[in-house]
């Protein structure tokens, strides 16, 4: 949450809509935002080692696993003969939260959850170009219950890709989970798109396409993201680590020969089962059914309005407003209209042009 509330301020939020947004209180906010202009801390601080609550440590975490609230938390310690007063628990506790170094287990009914987040992977083979590599990463949702994993190689991270890589991951799991949860993504979906209002609405709509509810900015939650954080380091350290591929056809078959069956069969270290079979045995029957029509996913795009009032789409020219001159707009065309946002507010409505160089 530390590294959300200072990415949307860097993007030219102001406190109240970062407040808003991450449903986080304004005071934490504006405090966050004071450390970073006035110390440029930008990672939350650590937990103080001469505390006398680290003794402590293992209760308290293993208390937030079991989703105790603060005043039960220093209830349970006053019990194991600790003598801290509330304030410091909860000081300690808030520590906890924000520390990137802690990684609290949560536990999740069969169907009810998966989380999903990119891990960069170097250069790999251009699916295009067979004698060049290019920049990728390795997209992964795993069910938070059964740990079944599903991964796929992209080379963007635009909210278009991370749509589709939802897709292929639901259609691999032959069904849909409760909740998909994103918060706190690394890749540049988040820094440079996931808060600006005509992406959220794309998202809203794929999730309402397909009945799921999206999680992207959870809060009071520590470390809610372990398990498909654990996901993007355990493929790069038992897959990609020592491999070569001859071409992106080589890679993508090795990938799924990979999760079919080693990754997805190997005894997991936190539920001493398969994923595939606690998969098959408890959580299959959980998911929601796949919808009977795919998702249509609008064309969105960002262009510059021309002296001439016009922006170009597909090499065909459409009018806007002269106040939008010099500015950038966003753009949304779904096969037969164009419609044009500023600020999440639309300020142009065409039908789509046949054929090219029309206005």
């Amino acid at each position: 949450m530390y590294t959300t509330i200072l990415t949307l301020w860097k993007q030219g939020k102001t406190k109240s809509e970062i407040s808003r947004v991450t449903s986080t209180d304004r005071k934490t906010v504006r405090k966050i935002i004071q450390k970073y202009e006035q110390q440029g801390q930008e990672t939350p601080s650590e937990i103080s080692k001469t505390s006398r609550l680290n003794q402590y440590h293992a209760e308290i975490v293993s208390f937030l696993e079991a989703d105790l609230s603060i005043v039960r938390i220093h209830e349970k310690l006053k019990e194991l003969g600790c003598s801290m007063a509330y304030s410091s628990v909860k000081r300690y506790v808030g520590q906890i939260k924000c520390s990137t170094a802690i990684c609290v287990r949560f536990h999740s009914n069969p169907g009810e959850e998966a989380q999903v987040d990119f891990g960069y992977i170097g250069l790999v083979p251009d699916p295009h170009h067979h004698h060049k590599r290019k920049k990728a990463w390795i997209f992964n949702m795993r069910l938070s219950y059964s740990r079944l994993d599903y991964y796929e190689v992209v080379f963007d991270q635009t909210v278009e890709t991370f749509i589709r890589c939802h897709e292929h991951a639901f259609r691999y799991f032959a069904g849909v989970p409760q909740v998909i949860k994103i918060d706190n993504l690394k890749a540049g979906i988040l820094e440079a798109h996931f808060y600006e209002p005509i992406y959220q609405r794309l998202y809203k709509q794929f999730a309402d396409h397909y009945g799921f509810d999206a999680l992207p900015c959870r809060v009071r939650e520590p470390q809610e993201k372990g398990k498909v954080e654990a996901g993007i380091k355990y493929v790069k350290n038992n897959f990609f680590a020592g491999r070569s591929f001859q071409s992106y056809i080589d890679l993508s078959c090795q990938l799924r020969e990979w999760v079919d069956h080693y990754c997805n069969e190997r005894i997991h270290g936190t539920t001493k089962e398969k994923p595939r079979v606690l998969f098959k045995t408890k959580e299959k029957e959980q998911l929601k059914p796949l919808p009977l029509q795919p998702f249509h996913m609008e064309f969105r795009g960002q262009r510059k309005v021309h002296k001439d009032c016009h922006i170009i789409l597909d090499h065909n020219f459409y009018s806007v407003p002269f106040d939008y001159v010099n500015k950038m707009v966003e753009v949304t065309s779904d096969g037969k209209t164009v419609r044009v946002f500023y600020e999440g507010k639309q300020i142009a409505l065409h039908t789509l042009q046949q054929g090219k160089g029309c206005k």
